[in-house]
C-alpha cells in the first residue's frame, strides 16, 4: 500500500478513536452526574458507566498499543513498555466484553415476558446482583490477563527456547505461542461472555414471537406497547449483536496474526476492529431519552457557539 494511503488509514483510525472516546466520556461524565445527584445508581447505569469507561480506556490503550507496535514492532515485542501495554490492552478488552454481555442480560431481563421459574427466579435476583456480576467479571478479567502475561512473559524470557522452539526463530516461536497457547486462551476466555449474549438474544427472540402469536391470537393489536418495546429492544441487541461478534472474530483473526505490521491491509483492519466500540456509544445515547436530551443541548450549545 502507497505511503499516502497508510496515512489515510492512520488518520481515519485516530478519527474514529476519538470519537469513540468522546461518545463513551459523554455516558461516563452524564450518568456520573446523575449519580451525584441523586447519590445512587439504577443497575442499568452501572453497567452503562463500567461498559463506558471500559471502552473509554480501551480506545486510548488501544491507539498507543497500534502505534507502538507499527512504529517499533522489536521493542514493543520484548520490552517492558510493550508487556505492559498488552496487559492493559488484554484486561480492557476481556472487561469490555464481559460488560457488554452484561447490558444484554438486562434487555433482556426488562423486556422478555417469559414464565419459567428458572427465568422469573433471575428476572428478581438480577437487579441485585449487577454490582456483584460487574465485580466478577473484573475479577475474571484480571485472571485472564494474567494467564495472556504469563504466556508473553515466558515467550520473551526463553523458558521454552530449550525444549520445544529449540531449532526456531523468535518471530517462529512467537507463532507458535499465538497458535498453540494464545488462541485457545482468547478462544475460551471469549466463548463463554459470547454464548451468554447469544442465549440473551435467543430469549429476547423467542419471548417477542411468543408475544406476537398470543396478540394475534386475541385479535389485538401488534402494535400495543409491549410489542413496541420488544421490538425497539431486539433491533437495538441485534444491531449489538452483529458489532459484538464482529468484535470477537476480529480479536481472535488478530491472534492468528494475519494482519502483522508490515501488512498493507493493518489499518484498514484496526478500522474494523475499533468500529463497535466507536459506533455502539452512539446507539446508546440515541436510545435512551436521559442521554439523547443532554446530547441534543450540547449540539444546540455547539451550533449556537460557532454562529457567534
Amino acid at each position: 500500500m502507497q505511503p499516502a494511503f497508510t496515512a489515510l488509514f492512520m488518520l481515519l483510525f485516530v478519527l474514529l478513536c476519538l470519537l469513540g472516546i468522546l461518545a463513551n466520556g459523554f455516558i461516563v461524565l452524564v450518568l456520573s452526574r446523575e449519580w451525584r445527584r441523586l447519590g445512587r445508581l439504577l443497575p442499568s447505569d452501572m453497567i452503562l458507566i463500567s461498559l463506558g469507561a471500559s471502552r473509554f480506556c480501551l480506545q486510548w490503550v488501544g491507539m498507543v498499543h497500534n502505534f507502538y507496535y507499527f512504529f517499533h514492532l522489536e521493542e514493543f515485542s520484548k520490552g517492558p513498555a510493550g508487556q505492559l501495554i498488552r496487559f492493559q490492552w488484554d484486561f480492557l478488552n476481556s472487561a469490555t466484553f464481559w460488560f457488554g454481555t452484561w447490558l444484554s442480560v438486562l434487555f433482556c431481563m426488562k423486556i422478555a415476558n417469559l414464565t419459567h421459574p428458572t427465568f422469573l427466579w433471575l428476572k428478581w435476583r438480577f437487579p441485585g446482583s449487577v454490582p456483584w456480576l460487574l465485580l466478577g467479571s473484573l475479577l475474571i478479567s484480571t485472571i485472564v490477563t494474567l494467564f495472556f502475561f504469563w504466556g508473553d512473559y515466558a515467550l520473551n524470557q526463553g523458558f521454552f527456547t530449550r525444549e520445544v522452539y529449540e531449532n526456531m526463530t523468535y518471530m517462529e516461536r512467537v507463532m507458535s505461542m499465538e497458535i498453540h497457547y494464545f488462541l485457545p486462551l482468547k478462544f475460551v476466555s471469549f466463548s463463554i461472555p459470547c454464548s451468554v449474549f447469544l442465549v440473551s438474544t435467543a430469549l429476547l427472540i423467542h419471548s417477542l414471537r411468543r408475544h406476537t402469536r398470543t396478540m394475534r391470537q386475541s385479535a389485538h393489536s401488534l402494535q400495543d406497547a409491549s410489542t413496541q418495546a420488544h421490538t425497539r429492544a431486539l433491533k437495538s441487541l441485534i444491531f449489538f449483536l452483529i458489532l459484538y461478534i464482529l468484535s470477537f472474530m476480529s480479536l481472535i483473526i488478530d491472534t492468528v496474526g494475519f494482519f502483522f505490521s508490515e501488512n498493507d491491509w493493518f489499518w484498514p483492519w484496526q478500522i474494523v476492529t475499533y468500529l463497535p466500540t466507536s459506533v455502539h456509544p452512539f446507539i446508546l445515547i440515541l436510545s435512551s431519552p436521559r442521554l439523547r436530551e443532554v446530547f441534543r443541548q450540547l449540539l444546540l450549545l455547539a451550533r449556537g457557539f460557532w454562529l457567534v
